[in-house]
């Protein structure tokens, strides 16, 4: 095959960096989610002004939706990540490939961490007020969601074709 149709279509420096950002966010996920499950408990710890850590479990999806049927929510989970793949891997340079690294990352941390647990759960710990626990990935799904809809408020595309 001539050299010029394997790499048609590919920008392999926005592939990586999508990569090495989904990479950053999956280890600093399991790290903080391995330190907290074996330093703090679920009655929480005080850090700064309504801010806790509070060790929770959640089986379900965001703000525990689908908590009853965890195989199932394991499984669309997986399948949402595998089809996110697909497209953040085409992620068009800047922000986009940020935003797409943050969503991918998060959607892969919660995935591992859920399927490393019978039954199948993440572990939440970040705690603010009266709002749901959550945890890194939560986090940088929220963010990288939240970049991506500023990238195409201001008109620039997300993916290349």
């Amino acid at each position: 095959m001539p050299r010029q149709r394997l790499g048609r279509g590919v920008n392999v420096n926005v592939n990586v960096k999508v990569v090495a950002w989904a990479a950053g966010v999956s280890v600093a996920d399991a790290l903080t989610k391995w330190w907290m499950r074996r330093h703090v408990t679920a009655t929480g710890r005080h850090v700064l002004g309504p801010l806790w850590w509070r060790v929770t479990y959640n089986s379900g999806i965001s703000f525990s939706l689908n908590a009853a049927s965890p195989i199932v929510t394991t499984l669309l989970t997986l399948a949402i990540v595998v089809g996110l793949a697909s497209v953040a891997l085409r992620a068009a340079g800047g922000l986009a490939t940020v935003g797409f690294g943050l969503l991918l990352g998060g959607g892969v941390a919660n995935t591992i961490d859920r399927l490393s647990h019978v039954p199948h759960r993440v572990t939440d710990f970040i705690a603010v007020g009266s709002f749901p626990v959550f945890n890194v990935a939560d986090a940088a799904v929220t963010l990288g969601f939240l970049t991506l809809v500023v990238t195409l408020l201001r008109g620039r595309p997300v993916v290349r074709r």
